[in-house]
């Protein structure tokens, strides 16, 4: 039993004649009456009560009609739906992100709802260790990472370029500095995140080549915690710049270099190498190019493998 053979069948119940329903279907009469002898053939039952010139339905053609007409109207959906997939009027995305990377996404995400705005996206928080996993497991689409992935099974793209800044509040004696040097940072106490990260690791490997203590006194779990303890006149810390820009800004905290300390890393939007990528996630490719030509500085799009 297939489709085209239902579609006549439906036809031929709606018009009551062949000879309407061939006309109807740009078909011969002859034709449509074969496609309906081969569907009754196949099911062995009548469908049609031939004594009827209107064309009756049997008992059988009636439960066929009801799900004859159910699955045609499940096709027409069913297209309707990937041509609004295509058109971006439908869709869902998701991306898997830390605190820290989500950051990147947040004009980018601005600038795909304003183009897509009937595009579902959710953004899922993931530890920075477990996202290659959690998009290769196909949990995400999309991920964000700050290293550099390992899996050959991912495509990796950098976005963005960020750099370590050691900030303090504005009324701190170092405020003032144009910069300092490692050394005049071991009498400070730092206020630290709770997660581990290797670019953490490579600050404390630095103090310690450069003969310097870290005092790690308070660890919080979040950078706008951090951030805040910091403003309120408490502690140094070290953060992501894309972190502060708002902050340093409006002054509420003060951004100085440090001669040893210009780490700088890069953002990625990884994704599966073998991936059908939906059309919500080639659009969202687009957006990021299109964001990184337009705002340049830090924003990139730079595809690594």
């Amino acid at each position: 039993m297939e489709l085209s053979q239902l579609e006549v069948f439906v036809a031929v119940a709606r018009e009551r004649r062949f000879s309407r329903a061939a006309e109807k279907l740009h078909r011969t009469q002859s034709a449509v009456s074969q496609t309906i002898r081969k569907l009754e053939d196949e099911l062995g039952e009548a469908l049609l009560d031939r004594s009827s010139r209107e064309g009756v339905l049997t008992d059988a053609g009636k439960v066929l009609y009801e799900y004859a007409e159910k699955l045609i109207n499940l096709r027409s959906e069913a297209a309707e739906s990937l041509s609004e997939l295509r058109e971006l009027q439908t869709g869902k995305l998701v991306i898997a992100a830390n605190e820290f990377t989500v950051l990147y996404l947040l004009p980018l995400l601005t600038e795909f709802r304003r183009l897509h705005p009937m595009i579902k996206i959710k953004v899922d928080r993931a530890l920075g260790s477990l996202i290659p996993d959690d998009v290769l497991r196909y949990n995400a689409e999309f991920g964000m990472l700050s290293y550099e992935p390992q899996e050959p099974n991912l495509h990796s793209i950098v976005v963005y370029l960020d750099e370590l800044v050691f900030i303090v509040p504005p009324i701190h004696p170092l405020a003032s500095a144009p910069q300092l040097s490692i050394q005049q940072l071991g009498a400070e106490s730092f206020v630290a995140h709770t997660v581990s990260s290797p670019y953490r690791e490579k600050v404390i490997q630095l103090f310690k080549a450069h003969k310097t203590p870290l005092h790690m006194d308070l660890e919080l779990p979040t950078l706008q915690a951090i951030k805040q303890y910091v403003a309120m006149g408490h502690g140094v810390a070290l953060v992501p710049g894309i972190s502060v820009e708002t902050e340093l800004a409006r002054r509420e905290l003060v951004g100085i270099p440090v001669r040893e300390l210009q780490l700088q890393r890069k953002l990625r939007l990884i994704y599966r190498r073998e991936a059908n990528l939906s059309h919500a996630a080639r659009a969202l490719l687009k957006v990021a190019e299109a964001v990184a030509s337009e705002r340049k500085g830090r924003y990139r799009f730079q595809r690594e493998n």
